[in-house]
This record gives structure tokens, C-alpha cells and sequence, in this order.
């Protein structure tokens, strides 16, 4: 069930609206599989003792906030900011956390180069909505939550290909110049960005790191089956609590 909000004037691109919270699981951490037979083998307090960055992808207002483009899809009810703030306070105590990055992901991208797939595919997330430059910054910008933990020195961009950051950004090369091995994602969309940037991190020779729980798919019940792909082929899914617990060793 939804509600419309009252709104005098607007600065978000659609109309607010209330969601029900009992539509929406609190937490997908039940979702998170056992760690893969050949992860089980790693000692992850060792690994999350050198040289990390930390990933936050895409986790704006679009999703969090009501007026947001991606709002419907409740992630401000199911716990994913939470687990993020949480996994972000635990790596800045780490020393051994040398980069955080904040990656932007747009769904205005009518000035975007655009291959003929690209043209037809933009077109259909935000062709329909009449969007002032002003709303369009505004679905954009890091959720407030996050904003509050920018520290001088992080590294923020946004995502120029369709499904990672690794394409089209200094990402990479900043990674390299740190001498970054590891790198912890959290963020929107599990099986989108956050696979598309997991594949990517591993292909540069790095070793990838998904918060399960500070991450979430379109719809809870998508999250299962691309947690089990993404814990078996490109990276191990962990939940915030294993993370807080192996990075404070």
C-alpha cells in the first residue's frame, strides 16, 4: 500500500510516496549462503588485513529517499544503509584502509555516450519522467547517511559503463597507485553493479568482498540466486558482522 505525501513544491523527480514496511524484509542476511568450499580455505582476518579499499556503489537518493526514481523498490526498508554505515565505521578504524570510494550511478543518461542499445535502454528507466536538472541532481547525490562519512582525500566519481567502474573512470589506476589488493562492496544493485564490479575487481587482480547485507537486488527475491552465483564464481559474500568482527581482529 502507498500513500502520497503532500509536497508544495518538489525537488524530487517523482511524486513522494509511503511505503509499507511490511512489504519489504528488514534484513536479507538470511539470504547470504555459506561462504563457497574454496573460500573456507582463506583466512579472511588476514585478508582484510592488507592493503583494501572500501566500494560503496551507488547508494543515493534515487534508492533511499521518497521521490527518489528507485525508491519503489524499498531498499530504504531493508537494511542495506544500515549494514553500510556500519561496515564503513569499521573500516576507517582499520589502518590498513587506504581508500574509500563513493560511486555515483545515474539514470539520467541522456547525455551519456550511448551505443543504439544504450539510446533504447536509457530511454526506458527515465524517458517518462519530466525531470528538472535540479530533481535530476538532487536523485543523484549520496544519501545523507553516507554523505556524513565522506572524509578529505576520498575518491568520488560515478559509473560511465553500464555495469561497472572499472570502465571509463580513474578507478583503477587510483587502486593501483595505492597498492590496493582488497576491495570491500557494498551498495545497489547486488545483481547488477555489484556483480558487474565484483567480475571487474577480479579480472584487475584484486581480491573483492561483498557485504551481503549492505547490498539488495530490484526485488528480495532476486537476491538468492545472485548471492549463490557471485559466492561461487567471483567473490565471497559476507554479512557486516563478519566484517566488523575479522577487520577489528
Amino acid at each position: 500500500m502507498t500513500t502520497i505525501i503532500d509536497t508544495p513544491s518538489r525537488l524530487t523527480p517523482l511524486e513522494p510516496v509511503a511505503l509499507d514496511p511490511a512489504a519489504f524484509p528488514p534484513t536479507n542476511v538470511d539470504s547470504i549462503p555459506p561462504l563457497a568450499a574454496h573460500w573456507q580455505k582463506l583466512d579472511f582476518r588476514e585478508i582484510l588485513s592488507r592493503p583494501a579499499a572500501f566500494l560503496s556503489v551507488s547508494q543515493s537518493n534515487s534508492l533511499y529517499k521518497p521521490g527518489g526514481v528507485q525508491y519503489a523498490e524499498g531498499h530504504a526498508l531493508r537494511g542495506s544503509l544500515d549494514a553500510t554505515v556500519k561496515a564503513v565505521r569499521a573500516a576507517r578504524k582499520a589502518p590498513n584502509f587506504l581508500s574509500f570510494n563513493w560511486i555515483g550511478f545515474s539514470v539520467f543518461r541522456k547525455d551519456y555516450p550511448q551505443t543504439t542499445f544504450d539510446r533504447v535502454q536509457y530511454e526506458s528507466w527515465t524517458g517518462h519522467i519530466d525531470a528538472t536538472p535540479e530533481q535530476i541532481a538532487w536523485d543523484n547525490a549520496l544519501v545523507d547517511e553516507l554523505r556524513e562519512l565522506v572524509e578529505p582525500g576520498d575518491n568520488e566519481l560515478y559509473e560511465k559503463a553500464l555495469q561497472t567502474a572499472f570502465v571509463g573512470t580513474d578507478l583503477p589506476g587510483a587502486l593501483i597507485r595505492q597498492k590496493i589488493e582488497v576491495v570491500v562492496i557494498t551498495g545497489i544493485h547486488l545483481d547488477w553493479c555489484i556483480e558487474g564490479n565484483a567480475r571487474a575487481a577480479r579480472d584487475h587482480g584484486l581480491l573483492p568482498i561483498i557485504i551481503g547485507d549492505a547490498t539488495g537486488a530490484a526485488r528480495p527475491d532476486q537476491e538468492p540466486a545472485a548471492f549463490g552465483r557471485i559466492n561461487k564464481f567471483f567473490a565471497p559474500v559476507i554479512s557486516s558482522d563478519q566484517f566488523v568482527e575479522w577487520v577489528g581482529r
